[in-house]
């Protein structure tokens, strides 16, 4: 096997998971932060104190015209997942873009595209893959302990008002689905391998008023194989449910 070069990296948006990102990557051995982008001064600051030696960009423009580096991180409000990736993707660069990948099927497709006409690699960072009971279900229904899956409920949330700034803003942040949402489909998508066949939808907007987000979600997806799926996120629910109700030909599984 030959020598791994090292993996110059540029992390974009150095807030918590900013700082997280930074972290992972400096356990790898192979990967090496050397720039870091953020538009609050005051993050470049901290940045430089805790990254010695890093240099500091206030635009993605400067960067990529002012810095030799191999992957961009991108770590930054759902909203400029897309603009922003697209920018380092024209610009040769690889990139890793926080979950959601992006608001819209259209900016995916946009995004995907550029990645091939570069020839560079384009992935979505899913730190939640690793979360011990969505490893251990899988463990379970790759057995074949429960049979075929048929019948799968998700729930997540409760009675509590949005998140600040971003999160709860559907302009920025897409929506309730978006958040925590992209952790449960991605899980869901693991466990049912099989092209989705459709997705209806509901929601309510009844006491968060002061934020644009909606307050409970609903998706009902149908897989090509039959399966169904029932995953649903609320901030105005009173009573809580199994984070993961499992029906199979042989068997169940509940997350209480």
């Amino acid at each position: 096997m030959g020598r791994v070069t090292e993996i110059r990296c540029a992390v974009v948006g150095y807030g918590g998971m900013g700082k997280h990102h930074a972290e992972m990557i400096g356990r790898t051995g192979t990967m090496k932060i050397v720039a870091v982008c953020d538009v609050d001064p005051q993050r470049l600051e901290a940045a430089k104190s805790e990254l010695p030696g890093v240099r500091t960009y206030l635009s993605v423009d400067e960067l990529l015209a002012k810095e030799d580096f191999d992957l961009a991180v991108i770590v930054t409000p759902h909203n400029t997942h897309a603009p922003l990736a697209l920018k380092c993707l024209k610009a040769g660069k690889h990139v890793i873009v926080e979950k959601p990948m992006c608001l819209t099927v259209k900016e995916a497709t946009a995004m995907i595209e550029a990645a091939k006409q570069k020839g560079v690699m384009l992935t979505v960072y899913h730190n939640r893959h690793w979360d011990g009971d969505f490893m251990a279900i899988r463990e379970v229904v790759e057995a074949g302990l429960i049979g075929e899956i048929f019948h799968v409920e998700m729930f997540g949330g409760g009675y509590h008002r949005p998140g600040p700034w971003w999160r709860s803003d559907k302009a920025i942040s897409g929506g309730l689905f978006y958040d925590w949402g992209a952790h449960y489909l991605w899980w869901l998508l693991q466990l049912i391998p099989h092209p989705i066949q459709s997705v209806v939808g509901a929601f309510h907007k009844l006491k968060w008023h002061d934020v644009t987000n909606e307050d409970h979600v609903q998706a009902i997806i149908r897989f090509a194989n039959g399966t169904i799926a029932d995953v649903q996120f609320s901030t105005i629910a009173a009573a809580g449910k199994p984070r993961w109700f499992i029906l199979g030909t042989e068997g169940a599984i509940v997350d209480r």
